[in-house]
């Protein structure tokens, strides 16, 4: 059973948004890294708690999805129109999809953690989110 007034004040798309921007969800004001794929335990600017996030595979897959998906059809039309070496296609497709991964992982996991902290995944709704010791 979902509360529609508990969603409404952690708007899910504004959440993700400041996520992919690596901000806090919360108040997008504190960074949410502390390196390249690290979240950090608690926001520098509200103290928003970021421990509670479990991204885990999830952006490696999506990120694998979409540069896929984009160098493919890429791939198929250079091949056809252009005819280069299969070396030079190898290299410079390896090097494209390589640094599209780089650039996209860390956007889709901040994105990741903005929709678990909007919709109170994993701990994020608060103490009484928190399962019990018993």
């Amino acid at each position: 059973m979902t509360d529609d007034s508990a969603d409404a004040d952690r708007p899910t798309g504004l959440a993700m948004r400041r996520g992919a921007i690596r901000r806090c969800p919360a108040c997008g004001e504190g960074h949410m890294f502390t390196g390249y794929l690290k979240i950090r335990d608690h926001c520098d600017h509200c103290n928003e708690a970021l421990y509670h996030q479990r991204a885990d595979d999830g952006p490696a897959y999506l990120t694998i999805l979409i540069v896929s998906h984009l160098g493919a059809p890429l791939l198929l039309w250079v091949f056809l129109t252009y005819q280069p070496s299969p070396v030079s296609m190898l290299i410079w497709f390896s090097v494209g999809a390589v640094t599209l991964s780089l650039a996209f992982l860390p956007l889709i996991k901040g994105a990741f953690v903005g929709a678990q902290w909007a919709r109170r995944m994993h701990g994020f709704g608060g103490p009484e989110a928190e399962p019990s010791s018993t």
